[in-house]
């Protein structure tokens, strides 16, 4: 990836990008974006075959993919809670990013050692706990770099580079297996690869936010008070974790709905890859333009409204309509601008919330949250697939969906405002 000389001296010096989209973001900003866009390649190249390598290649049960794609989601949650507070207390942010970048890259390679589901599960298990480790100090780090009325256009930002990874991922994987004989090594080691090269852009651009003044001698006891505890006094933190928790519980894994949608179009194997390109080029079209909507209208109303559009996707492939290129288009774009909405508006409401020598510790705790419920409603997605059948069990995910959405709409959650 080629970097302008100038590019790279505002990424170290750490200035503002010119005018236009990306003004006010730092460099640190879009260092990150960088990093983020080179890993996602790496991990989509993965998720992209990995649905067909379990299922129709390792004969996994729906089931025991919705707990394995539930152990995707949130088994490792707690560990985010673990990273985000040694990032606050040593004050070296991107040093536990950087750890978790490189655990994921190890797992890439070890799935070329791994020949059977739950062997890859194990390894899933292990990359996942690298993800853990560091989303809440990534995304700490885009807080810190800007002021709180620009937090939806800085993780907008972040998120359209990252997008545009997960966007060239699965193209990468349907490049190699339409070329590779061994199709499925052959996209583990170029993921490796890639992983690598994420790492080492991480060490070479990203700066430490600066560190917090020392808090007066008075203030010091504070610190033996466990931070979560401390965070969850925060009635806004609070009341954003229990959203996330109740939406994320019957939020339906994009995962399955490609399985579903390959059904509904009996599409060949090969395409499969190619159908998260159709929510990732959504994705990072819409990322900036809805995170610079959620600073002007709320981020908690437009954090809602995205899972209206998921609820929008399952409507669609529960409809009765024909099997074809309008279907696959209405489900990956609603698809895709459910996670514009969702993504990085969730961190963009938390940021301001939270004090700056806690702001790691306190978006792991969201993202524990949210993890977690997500971990739930996979294992019983799977379990309904599995004794009912996929169509009932989009049903009763859409339902369940409808009805978090009306709960949390009743009890006030969104509200009006750049904060909000």
């Amino acid at each position: 990836m080629y970097l302008s000389t100038s590019r790279a001296a505002d990424i170290a010096g750490d200035t503002p990008a010119p005018k236009g989209p990306l003004r006010a973001v730092p460099g640190t900003v879009f260092a990150l974006g960088l990093v983020s866009l080179v890993t996602d390649v790496s991990a989509e190249m993965v998720t992209a075959v990995l649905p067909l390598y379990l299922m129709a290649g390792l004969g996994m049960s729906p089931l025991a993919f919705g707990a394995l794609d539930g152990l995707h989601q949130g088994a490792t949650a707690l560990l985010r809670l673990a990273g985000g507070r040694i990032a606050d207390r040593t004050h070296r942010r991107k040093l536990v990013a950087g750890t978790g970048y490189a655990l994921s890259a190890v797992c890439k390679a070890a799935l070329l050692a791994v020949t059977t589901p739950w062997s890859v599960a194990a390894v899933l298990a292990a990359d996942r706990t690298g993800k853990g480790l560091r989303t809440a100090p990534r995304d700490a780090l885009i807080s810190l770099s800007v002021p709180p009325e620009e937090q939806g256009r800085a993780f907008g930002v972040h998120r359209a580079l990252d997008t545009a990874g997960a966007l060239l991922g699965p193209l990468a994987a349907f490049g190699v297996l339409w070329v590779a004989v061994d199709g499925y090594e052959a996209v583990f080691t170029v993921s490796c690869c890639v992983a690598v090269l994420g790492v080492v852009l991480l060490a070479l651009f990203v700066r430490e936010a600066p560190a917090p003044a020392p808090a007066p001698a008075p203030a010091a006891p504070r610190a033996a008070l466990p931070p979560v505890r401390t965070l969850l006094r925060l009635s806004g933190l609070r009341r954003l974790c229990l959203t996330a928790a109740v939406l994320g519980l019957f939020t339906v894994g994009d995962a399955f709905l490609y399985l579903l949608l390959q059904r509904r179009l009996d599409l060949s194997a090969a395409y499969f890859p190619l159908l998260p390109v159709g929510t990732a080029a959504v994705f990072l079209l819409a990322a900036l333009p809805v995170g610079r909507l959620a600073d002007r209208l709320g981020r908690r109303r437009v954090f809602l409204g995205g899972h209206v559009l998921l609820l929008g996707a399952c409507l669609v492939l529960l409809a009765p309509l024909p099997a074809g290129a309008p279907l696959a288009a209405g489900v990956l774009a609603l698809l895709g601008l459910f996670y514009a909405a969702t993504d990085g508006v969730l961190m963009a409401a938390a940021g301001p919330l939270l004090p700056a020598e806690l702001r790691t510790t306190g978006l792991a705790a969201l993202q524990t949250a949210q993890a977690l419920a997500r971990f739930a409603g996979s294992l019983l997605f799977g379990a309904a697939w599995t004794l009912w059948g996929p169509g009932q069990a989009l049903g009763l995910a859409a339902g369940g969906l409808l009805l978090s959405l009306a709960a949390v709409a009743v009890s006030g959650g969104p509200r009006a405002g750049r904060s909000s």
